[in-house]
């Protein structure tokens, strides 16, 4: 698949002719986007002739309807996009290719995942077999046999075979998670609810799209059925918002239930340690784990793998030293047989005591999220060394132990462990569980960001602890309310059993979202056989189903809490993105024509001052109704005006010399122009706003004196090719000029043009001798001294201060959620300068109302 990106192909070769208003029209007399001015010259003159055919209208059709197929999923030839500020480069020339990683790192990252990924599951030998058994008394070898077997097949099929050999392999660029998948999919199929992709978007490096084989036409009927229908689209959204809203759920009851566990650990060590004790020295811990948040997990990170690797070392000798002192013959729990009559013999108890079992893979779903700071290798050498090893042992020391001494359920750990060793295994086991809490609390600060990034959660305040490590954040809100929380949670509950009831809920539904997008990455992008396929969300989803039932029928016992949480933060994040979608829409329709722009004059219609004025909007096309209402209240406008939208793109992170897209609009001397700030849905805004400016700022001056080579290069060579245009046009088509391959852009490849302007390695084109070099081009050194002139003076960003209210004839559920859930969202959010730390003195903001 070579770097030219995909789009959907119109069905001719389309062509740019100017507009009395300065924008644009096709051929065929569709128009461009009026905001957006191309620049004055045409590319009609120099393709007219080819564009006329001798063969007659059959031929033509024949073309077409050969690549009517090829269209829906067509490759475009490598090219330069008018917008991109990096316009004589193409996509591939960053080298960004993926390196290949050293054994020796694949092993020290392994290491590493220990620490970050595999606390909460390690840590679920504290409290799984007293969870089952409080379900299913012990009468017989039954139960603890088919017990220890149901957990050892429950391991190694959902985390082992779904995780480590299917679901790591859907990443998105080396993410992972709920919104990693989701961001996969919206590349290969439109089906975003907010309408602001760009053509250009392809073109960023880390993009990477490969698209399935042509013929796979089932392929190509699930991208068009996703986006022509946008129920679909909801499901979709919807899917991805309770994956992310259950993850947040389980953030909260993680740190209650692996602290007690451990802490409970002395309750009957120690004399009068009781309940009360319990719940006590747990909210203490608790509070010193959230306390810290704010200094970072770098600043204690080191330590996490090496407490997390002596873990799961205990767990695996105390394991072995149970197995053989008590009874080996728990081997025969490897024979499934053991669940049938474990089952048999139980009944509507042992459908019950699946709810205790399921929190054997609390945790699983960390393999996935936290893929983005280590490597698919090393995830899986991790688990299919030590994790998994370590686990099947431990729960077999465990089931070895109960075989001698059944009535040990409820401290079943702890019973187990040699007595000259509690107080070291009790440490270990206290710091492994506040490092499993740190782990989920760390993926519920990446959840709320990468929900941010995509328009589906309020702006917060974000506190980037590390200058290093990009992924390490802090978010004080989310912190201090996890933190209140937990400690109501411990307070309320007072028993790791009754916590147990509880837990499980969020987890189960997080991976049945993950196997339901993970099937339709299956369907749309992996050349998957159909066959393989439904086997994936028969087998999987049919055993998470069973798990799901299981712990909804502790809904009463307090599995309604995770729901709850899950509920509230789902009704957030959905009403967010459904405001952000009609506000968008709102601008859309109100946005204002060029021809009112050009009919003011250069002047706008005012005084024009010194300076640089920022239009902060959403739109990426068309002048802003902000805009209008700008004119009418300020005095006078800024010499230069730039459009500034802040875009975030599917993509995980977006390269800095690709961060702006520019372009003009209007004349020359009105000096407007648009930009496109594009960032990745883990990309850290950290810049302060000189940085930003200074950039922006370079990146425009770049624009300009690349669009000036573009203008001398374009004379060039029309006057070059005007005379023999009749001669080219006789010659066939070559495949790069193919009619369907055509596109509109500011400067094509031309198979016969010994002046090529784009360039493999990504360096400037060499412009012929005979067309003017910028630093001789009068208009561009007016331009660039006039620009200078208005970053001298400073910068302005003009913001709107909007309220947005639901229109009269809208239904009453409308008017509630926007007028009030909405707008109190709107309210008690951060500003988007926020971000940016912008002086007061350098906004001036203007009120608009927008009916939706």
């Amino acid at each position: 698949m070579d770097d030219g990106g995909i789009q959907e192909e119109p069905p001719s070769a389309r062509f740019l002719t100017p507009t009395r208003s300065g924008g644009t029209r096709w051929v065929d007399g569709s128009e461009v986007d009026s905001s957006e001015s191309a620049p004055s010259w045409s590319l009609e003159d120099e393709r007219s002739a080819g564009a006329v055919s001798s063969n007659g209208g059959a031929g033509a059709a024949s073309r077409v309807s050969s690549g009517a197929f090829r269209r829906r999923f067509g490759k475009r030839p490598r090219r330069v996009d008018s917008l991109d500020v990096e316009s004589m480069n193409v996509r591939g020339a960053h080298g960004h290719s993926a390196k290949e990683i050293s054994m020796l790192s694949t092993f020290a990252m392994a290491f590493q995942t220990l620490g970050v990924v595999y606390g909460d599951m390690g840590t679920s030998p504290l409290y799984v077999f007293s969870d089952v058994f409080s379900k299913v008394p012990i009468k017989s070898e039954v139960e603890i046999l088919g017990a220890l077997s149901l957990v050892m097949y429950t391991i190694a099929l959902i985390p082992f075979a779904k995780y480590v050999f299917i679901v790591l392999k859907a990443n998105d660029n080396g993410e992972g998670g709920t919104f990693a998948l989701y961001s996969l999919i919206c590349r290969y199929a439109k089906v975003s609810m907010l309408p602001n992709q760009q053509r250009v978007d392809e073109d960023i490096s880390s993009f990477r799209l490969k698209l399935p084989t042509p013929e796979l036409e089932r392929a190509i009927s699930v991208k068009d059925c996703l986006e022509k229908k946008p129920l679909f689209k909801n499901i979709l959204l919807f899917l991805v918002l309770m994956g992310t809203s259950m993850v947040i759920g389980d953030g909260i009851l993680t740190p209650s239930m692996s602290v007690m566990s451990a802490v409970s650990g002395l309750q009957g060590q120690v004399p009068g340690f009781d309940t009360n004790a319990v719940v006590i020295v747990s909210i203490v811990v608790l509070l010193l784990l959230f306390s810290v948040q704010r200094f970072g997990t770098g600043k204690v990170g080191f330590m996490f793998a090496p407490i997390l690797a002596l873990w799961f070392i205990n767990l695996g000798s105390i394991g072995i030293y149970n197995i053989v002192k008590y009874d080996i013959s728990v081997v025969r729990a490897f024979n499934p047989v053991y669940i049938y009559l474990f089952f048999e013999t139980n009944g509507i108890k042992a459908w019950s005591a699946l709810g205790g079992c399921v929190l054997c893979i609390t945790g699983a779903e960390a393999m996935f999220a936290d893929l983005g700071h280590f490597s698919v290798k090393s995830i899986q050498v991790a688990f299919t060394a030590v994790v998994f090893p370590c686990l099947l042992i431990a729960y077999m020391g465990q089931a070895a132990f109960l075989m001698k001494n059944p009535l040990a359920v409820e401290r079943i750990f702890y019973d187990s462990v040699p007595g000259a060793l509690f107080w070291p295994v009790f440490v270990i086991a206290t710091l492994a569980a506040m490092i499993a809490s740190q782990a989920m609390i760390s993926a519920t600060f990446s959840c709320i960001k990468q929900a941010m990034a995509l328009g589906c959660f309020p702006r917060i305040k974000i506190i980037h602890t590390s200058k290093k490590v990009m992924g390490q954040i802090y978010i004080p809100v989310m912190n201090w309310f996890l933190m209140v929380m937990c400690i109501i949670i411990v307070a309320t509950f007072r028993s790791t059993n009754d916590i147990a009831n509880a837990y499980g809920i969020a987890e189960v539904g997080v991976m049945m979202v993950s196997t339901a997008l993970v099937t339709l990455v299956m369907l749309l992008i992996w050349q998957t056989n159909l066959f393989l396929v439904l086997c994936f969300p028969i087998i999987f989803g049919a055993v998470e189903f069973v798990y799901l039932t299981a712990v909804l029928s502790k809904i009463q016992e307090g599995g309604w809490l995770p729901l709850a949480f899950s509920s509230l933060f789902l009704c957030i994040m959905y009403t967010w993105n459904y405001g952000s979608v009609l506000k968008y829409q709102s601008e859309m329709r109100g946005k204002i024509s060029l021809d009112f722009i050009l009919d003011l004059g250069a002047t706008l219609g005012t005084v024009r001052v010194p300076g640089i004025g920022l239009v902060y909007n959403e739109l990426v096309q068309g002048i802003p109704s902000i805009f209008g209402q700008l004119l009418v209240t300020l005095p006078a406008m800024h010499s230069t005006i730039v459009f500034v939208c802040i875009k975030y793109v599917p993509v995980p992170y977006v390269a800095l010399e690709e961060r702006f897209l520019f372009r003009r609009v209007g004349q020359k001397d009105y000096h407007m122009f648009r930009c496109v700030a594009r960032y990745g849905y883990k990309d850290i805004r950290k810049e302060d706003h000189g940085f930003f400016e200074q950039l922006l700022a370079d990146s425009l001056e770049k624009f300009l004196r690349r669009e000036a080579q573009e203008i001398a290069l374009e004379a060039s060579t029309m006057e070059a090719e005007r005379d023999d245009i009749s001669v080219v046009s006789e010659v066939p088509q070559s495949p790069a000029c193919d009619g369907d391959l055509q596109t509109p852009l500011l400067s094509d490849q031309r198979s016969g043009d010994n002046n090529r302007m784009v360039t493999t390695d990504g360096s400037d084109p060499v412009l012929p001798s005979s067309s003017m070099s910028a630093e001789e081009d009068p208009g561009l050194e007016y331009e660039l001294a006039a620009l200078r002139e208005a970053m001298a003076s400073g910068f302005t960003y003009l913001l709107a201060h909007g309220d947005v209210r639901a229109r009269k004839e809208s239904l009453f559920m409308k008017k509630f959620v926007i007028n009030y859930f909405y707008a109190f969202l709107r309210r008690n959010c951060r500003a988007g300068t926020a971000t940016l730390k912008v002086p007061h003195s350098n906004i001036m903001r203007v009120g608009m109302t927008y009916m939706v």
